[in-house]
């Protein structure tokens, strides 16, 4: 139950936060443009999305398992860290916080300003089928190297739909971006958590032997918290000083 807990929760916080992005353009395609090509363009990026974690889950089942692990765990600590690296900086204040409001703004602009075609707007359509694949294949991504590693691909897929389905009732009820989640906190704890799982992962594929097996992905999590808070704070203080 633990384990699987330590998979699905890291999974529902990244999906989260590719879930909120996806969901601010096709708010912004569905206000402008009508709901049906917002929602077509939707359920076709699903269905390939679909098909993706069909067609890869089973093939990485026939992939030798240290193989495997060094080949995810290095992908998930570059992805991790590379999420871990932006919020970092924004919290620094080197870069600005990614803000849905602004996004949602100028995608509607945008789109008022092209007009709805006669017939099916297939431009609305391809809006919201690439928005909701590119931010998709992250999440695919995430379920499917948190879930083969670790042996629980169910666990981490209930939590990606969990977060899918947060998101959509949310933004839907709402009708308006979720400008109000805290994108940036979700990238720093996910970053951390993707991190510390890479850091295992990779380590696993190596032959190395952790010191309390399972138990040091928590020390790998505390470790990669401590040493990006002290980043943020040593930014801080380089910029304070210039």
């Amino acid at each position: 139950m633990s384990a699987s807990l330590a998979v699905a929760l890291p999974s529902f916080l990244a999906s989260l936060v590719e879930f909120v992005e996806a969901l601010t353009i096709v708010i912004a395609v569905g206000a402008t443009r009508g709901w049906r090509p917002a929602g077509l363009g939707t359920l076709g990026a699903i269905a390939l999305l679909a098909i993706a974690i069909v067609a890869l889950g089973p093939a990485l089942g026939r992939v030798p398992v240290a193989s495997l692990e060094l080949v995810v765990g290095i992908l998930l600590l570059l992805f991790g860290m590379r999420w871990l690296r932006k919020a970092a900086l924004r919290y620094a204040g080197t870069i600005a916080f990614h803000d849905e409001a602004k996004i949602y703004a100028l995608h509607t602009e945008r789109l008022t300003g092209s007009g709805a075609p006669a017939g099916a707007d297939w431009g609305a359509i391809a809006t919201t089928f690439n928005a909701v694949v590119l931010e998709g294949l992250e999440v695919v991504f995430i379920v499917i190297a948190l879930g083969a590693t670790a042996g629980a691909l169910v666990a981490a897929s209930v939590g990606a739909a969990a977060a899918g389905c947060v998101v959509t009732f949310a933004g839907f009820a709402l009708r308006a971006p979720l400008a109000r989640v805290p994108e940036n906190l979700l990238k720093f704890g996910v970053g951390v958590m993707l991190s510390a799982f890479g850091t295992f992962w990779t380590g696993e594929g190596l032959g190395i032997t952790w010191p309390g097996d399972d138990a040091a992905l928590l020390w790998l999590v505390l470790g990669f918290l401590a040493a990006s808070l002290s980043a943020v704070a040593l930014a801080r203080r380089s910029a304070a000083t210039q």
